[in-house]
């Protein structure tokens, strides 16, 4: 695993507050050579199959489902729980010796009844606990509806997911069609630190499952964090992109979860300087970063010093700012306006929805000119996102917008950098 950190500035004035921004750009290891079979990988799909999904929607994923045990090996754990109202373990979790078997029970699937979401994952979280092993498990949770049944706060799920993952075990999010509640699917996502996902038609939904498998197979690290841990003299700092973070003293701990073969990725922290007395070089932070390497399960990790250089003032006001650094802070700072779109969104609230996401499409375009080239495309297609969202929301499409706008937030500020796996059609 490959680690670098690029300061916006390399140097501050002497006896003056100042603001630091660092880009951390970590690279995963290339996939082990082929010389044996692959560690087990598990897979635990929750699936909504209240009476909203009748129809296209149930076929879709039950044809996505499939087609995605031809892809996982026998020695793979695969487990499938179905819930309306009530809860069926449609598939108990545990390895793929008979996919016929598996097949029919996911064909004899039917849809019907309410939407009790947070029973059927809890009992999926309970599948996924009980053959999980050292490399953890994934849930996958498909729905298209609100959850009307159970447990229906967006915090407390959340908090679910959070503790599952400090067990290892990822939980990643679909939302089917126009009438899920995405604040809820987010918050399972953001806890469990898997993927926020958003499809409005059942061919973009097997797409997007088969992706989630195809990062699945492809993983060669796991359970990867960083940790920050900031000098004395520095007054605080912030993870910009929407990462779980906790902080205990003087360090801050962002999770990453899981990388697959040679994926890059970009972190964004910013540092609040107050005056430093003293001319020189002078310590900012260190950065550990923590990873399980696939399939050894080794636990490796890198640490990186961050320094900045203190000189008089008269030298510091000749600095130019890193472009690339402060283009990264920008547009992660959009996907922030994003994400609060959607909440106005979600609480019917167009015009302030209308003022974040047209502000952020300015600040994109005035980025632009001096934006470094190979940040161009990405800005381009920011710009073409945040004027679909804007006329999404001004022709009264509110549910697309919050939806599209929630997930498109969470993967490029969460996900920045990634290439994505073959097979993958999320974007």
């Amino acid at each position: 695993m490959h680690l670098s950190a690029h300061l916006d500035v390399d140097v501050i004035a002497v006896e003056t507050d100042d603001r630091l921004s660092v880009l951390i750009e970590l690279t995963a290891p290339p996939a082990p050579a082929a010389d044996g079979p692959r560690p087990p990988s598990t897979l635990q799909v929750v699936l909504d199959r209240s009476g909203s999904m009748h129809g296209d929607r149930i076929e879709g994923a039950k044809t996505a489902l499939l087609g995605l045990i031809d892809r996982l090996d026998p020695a793979d754990h695969f487990g499938l729980v179905a819930f309306n109202n009530q809860v069926e373990v449609t598939v108990p979790a545990g390895p793929l010796k008979d996919k016929l078997a598996v097949k029919r029970a996911i064909a004899d699937l039917h849809a019907r009844g309410g939407t009790d979401l947070s029973a059927g994952y809890l009992r999926g979280l309970q599948e996924a606990r009980r053959v999980a092993g050292a490399g953890g498990a994934t849930v996958l949770l498909v729905s298209d509806g609100h959850a009307n049944a159970g447990v229906t706060d967006p915090e407390q799920l959340g908090g679910v997911a959070a503790k599952a993952y400090a067990e290892r075990i990822t939980s990643s999010t679909l939302g089917f069609g126009l009438g899920y509640d995405e604040r809820l699917l987010a918050a399972i996502a953001r806890g469990g630190n898997g993927n926020e996902l958003f499809a409005e038609e059942a061919d973009t939904a097997g797409a997007l499952i088969a992706g989630e498998v195809g990062g699945l197979l492809a993983q060669t690290a796991q359970a990867a964090s960083l940790l920050i841990k900031v000098a004395p003299q520095v007054r605080g700092v912030q993870v910009v992109n929407d990462l779980p973070v906790t902080t205990t003293g003087d360090a801050v701990l962002a999770e990453l979860g899981s990388f697959y073969a040679a994926e890059t990725r970009k972190i964004l922290l910013t540092f609040d300087i107050p005056a430093i007395p003293a001319l020189g070089l002078a310590e900012v932070a260190t950065c550990e970063f923590t990873w399980v390497e696939l399939p050894s399960l080794t636990q490796h990790t890198v640490t990186v010093p961050l320094h900045v250089n203190v000189v008089p003032g008269d030298q510091a006001a000749g600095r130019i700012p890193d472009p690339a650094v402060r283009t990264e802070l920008m547009y992660l700072q959009v996907q922030q306006a994003k994400r609060r779109a959607s909440r106005h969104l979600s609480a019917n609230e167009a015009g302030a929805a209308l003022d974040e996401i047209r502000k952020a499409r300015r600040s994109v375009l005035d980025a632009m000119e001096d934006a470094p080239d190979h940040l161009r495309a990405d800005l381009a297609e920011e710009v073409s996102s945040l004027t679909y969202l804007a006329e999404q929301t001004e022709q009264g499409s509110i549910a697309r917008a919050a939806k599209y706008s929630s997930s498109d937030a969470s993967y490029k500020s969460r996900s920045r950098g990634r290439a994505l796996p073959p097979n993958d059609e999320r974007r």
